[in-house]
């Protein structure tokens, strides 16, 4: 089989599970699919090499979520930079299709949304999430902990709201 074709398989089979995995952890589906997209061309100009492993989609997994860190780091350095020379903050239009987790994921702190996207998401045991995000287990058991109960607070607090909201109170 081509290298080509073997290359264009293998991002047809995981395309959609990354972008997925990605719209959990950045919450925002145009995000997601451009992270996506950059790691596979990362991944393409190194196929032969990528295609030997044993998973080649945990590397283009490993590549999407570090560009999205990144991403978030440069942003928050701009904010930070805006505040300093008094410039306004100014907001985004939220996308219309969030849905509750995915909004509630998003006031979890990053590394347990990370744990928790590869955990509970992607499917991958603790010791492999423990690899790919390179601590130890406990540390990945201590993440999904906290980051599951975050989840809860956030979801019982958002629920509260809205019912009060309907009660008009």
């Amino acid at each position: 089989m081509s290298t080509d074709r073997e290359f264009t398989e293998f991002y047809l089979a995981t395309y959609r599970r990354l972008v997925g995995q990605l719209y959990a952890l950045t919450g925002n589906r145009h995000d997601a699919e451009e992270l996506a997209q950059e790691a596979f061309s990362r991944a393409l100009v190194r196929w032969a090499k990528i295609r030997e492993y044993d998973l080649p989609e945990a590397w283009v997994r490993r590549v999407a979520f570090n560009l999205a860190f990144s991403r978030r780091r440069q942003a928050l350095r701009a904010t930070a930079a805006m505040l300093r020379l008094g410039a306004g903050r100014r907001g985004q239009p939220e996308d219309g299709d969030h849905t509750a987790v995915v909004d509630a994921l998003r006031k979890v702190p990053v590394r347990h949304r990370q744990a928790l996207v590869l955990h509970y998401l992607v499917d991958l045991p603790v010791r492999d999430v423990a690899e790919e995000l390179g601590v130890p287990e406990n540390t990945v058991k201590t993440w999904l902990r906290r980051g599951r109960q975050q989840l809860q607070d956030v979801l019982r607090d958002e629920l509260t709201v809205a019912a009060l909201a309907r009660l008009d109170l």
